[in-house]
C-alpha cells in the first residue's frame, strides 16, 4: 500500500501467570521466573498432564458484580487488561470520536468453561437450567463486545478465531482498519482461558502437552533437546494502536511503531507444522515486505516457541530460510518457556513483551534450555536475560492449529 499510515503502540494491558500488570509481568519475565505449576483450579489427578500456567490472584472489580457473572473468565481478562492499556495510553474516551474508536480482540476458544458449566446443568437439570447468558457468555466475540459496551466504543468491532494466531491476528487487522482510515484509534490483542476439565482432557488426548508433572517448572523447555510438548496458560494482551498523525495530536507517549505484518498458511495439516517451515518462512517473508526492511535490520526475534517437537524444529528452519547466516547473529527467545502457551492470547501478549525488550534494551531468556537440539541450533538466549543497546526492530510470530502462521514487526519508537 502506497503512502500507508503510520500506525504505533500507545498504551498496553495483560493479564499473565507471571502477573496481572504489564510491569509485575515484564519484572517476572526477565528474572526468569516460572509461571508453570500443578493446575488447582479442579482435580486433575486422572489426567496425564496435570500441570498449566494459571493466573493467580486476578479479580475483576471496575465493572459491578451482575454483569462480571455473565462474563466468561476470557471476557473478564480483556475487560481488565483493557482498563489497564487505556489508562497507560492516558488516552481520554470523552475527548474521542467513539464512532471511530474501534475494538478488534481474538480469542481462540472462547467460553469454554461456561459451556461445561452449563453442560452439566442440562444433564442433571434439563433444558429450563440452562442460563439464558449461556451463548452470550461462551461466543469469542463477546470480549470485544463487552469492551466496547464497557468503554462506550462505538467503531469497528469483532473477533478473529484462528487458534494461537489470533491475537496477532487481531492486530493485524485493526493495523489495516487504522491505515486505511476505517479508525484513527483502536484496541487491539488477544484473551484466552481455556484450562478447564474438558480443555485439558482434549489437549491430552492428542499428546501436545507436557507430561512432567513431577517437574512443573522444568516442564515448558522451547528448543531443548528433551522437549516433550507445550504447557497450557491462559491470560490476556490488550495493546492501543493510533495513527501516528493522532497520537502525536494528542501529545501520547508512544512505545513503539508498527511497521509491518505478514501472513500465511502452511495447508499441510489440521495440528501438526510444515515440516520443511514454508508456511511461517512465507509470513516472516511477507512482513519484512510489508515493513520495507531488509533482514539485517532485525535485531530479534519472539519466537513461537512452543516446546513441542515439531514446532521448535520447524520455526527453526523458517528462520533460516528467511534470514540465511544472519539467522545465527539474532537473538532469539521464546515467552513460553515462563508463561506456557496462552494460546488465542499468546500472540498478543508477546508482542507486548517484544516492546518491552526493545525499550528496556532487555532480551527475556529461554529458561529450561539444558540439552542443545542440533536441529535447533540458534541463539535462543538460554536461561538468563541479556542485556543489547542494539534492539531498534523485532519480530513477534505466532502459529496457530490449522496452520495460520502470522509475523508481526514492530521498531523503537524515537521521536520524529
Amino acid at each position: 500500500m502506497k503512502n500507508k499510515k503510520d500506525i504505533v503502540i500507545t498504551g498496553m494491558g495483560n493479564i499473565t501467570p507471571l502477573g496481572n500488570t504489564v510491569p509485575t509481568a515484564w519484572n517476572n519475565l526477565v528474572n526468569g521466573k516460572n509461571g508453570v505449576g500443578l493446575i488447582e483450579s479442579f482435580d486433575v489427578s486422572n489426567f496425564s498432564t496435570r500441570i498449566g500456567a494459571e493466573v493467580k490472584d486476578f479479580t475483576l472489580d471496575i465493572v459491578d458484580k451482575k454483569s462480571c457473572r455473565r462474563m466468561d473468565r476470557f471476557v473478564q481478562f480483556a475487560i481488565k487488561a483493557t482498563h489497564e492499556a487505556l489508562t497507560d495510553s492516558g488516552v481520554s474516551i470523552d475527548d474521542e470520536d467513539k464512532s471511530r474508536f474501534g475494538v478488534i480482540i481474538g480469542a481462540g476458544i472462547g467460553g469454554l468453561r461456561v459451556i461445561e458449566q452449563q453442560h452439566s446443568q442440562l444433564i442433571n437439570g434439563g433444558p429450563s437450567r440452562v442460563s439464558p447468558m449461556l451463548i452470550p457468555m461462551l461466543i469469542p466475540d463477546m470480549a470485544a463486545g463487552q469492551v466496547a459496551i464497557a468503554f462506550g466504543l462505538r467503531g469497528p468491532n469483532f473477533a478473529t478465531v484462528s487458534a494461537c494466531a489470533s491475537g496477532a491476528h487481531a492486530i493485524a487487522v485493526a493495523c489495516d482498519l487504522l491505515r486505511n482510515g476505517k479508525m484513527e484509534i483502536a484496541i487491539a490483542g488477544g484473551t484466552e482461558s481455556c484450562i478447564t476439565p474438558l480443555g485439558l482432557a482434549g489437549f491430552c488426548s492428542m499428546k501436545a502437552l507436557s507430561e512432567r508433572n513431577n517437574e512443573p517448572q522444568k516442564a515448558s523447555r522451547p528448543f531443548d533437546a528433551n522437549r516433550d510438548g507445550f504447557v497450557m496458560g491462559e491470560g490476556c494482551g490488550i495493546i492501543v494502536m493510533e495513527t501516528l498523525e493522532h497520537a502525536l495530536r494528542r501529545n501520547s507517549r508512544i512505545y513503539a511503531r508498527l511497521l509491518g505484518y505478514g501472513m500465511s498458511c502452511d495447508a499441510y495439516h489440521i495440528t501438526a507444522p510444515d515440516p520443511e517451515g514454508t508456511g511461517p518462512s512465507l509470513c516472516m517473508k511477507y512482513a519484512l515486505e510489508d515493513a520495507g526492511i531488509k533482514p539485517e535490520q532485525v535485531n530479534y526475534i519472539n519466537a513461537h516457541g512452543t516446546s513441542t517437537p515439531l514446532n521448535d524444529k520447524s520455526e527453526t528452519l523458517a528462520i533460516k530460510k528467511v534470514f540465511g547466516d544472519y539467522a545465527y547473529k539474532i537473538p532469539i527467545s521464546s515467552n513460553k518457556s515462563m508463561i506456557g502457551h496462552l494460546l488465542g492470547a499468546a500472540g498478543a501478549v508477546e508482542i507486548i513483551n517484544t516492546i518491552l525488550t526493545m525499550n528496556h534494551g532487555i532480551i527475556p531468556p529461554t529458561i529450561n534450555y539444558e540439552v542443545p537440539d542440533p536441529d535447533c541450533d540458534l541463539d535462543y538466549v538460554p536461561n538468563s536475560a541479556r542485556v543489547s543497546d542494539n534492539l531498534e526492530i523485532a519480530i513477534s510470530n505466532s502459529f496457530g492449529f490449522g496452520g495460520h502462521n502470522i509475523c508481526l514487526i514492530v521498531q523503537k519508537y524515537k521521536g520524529e
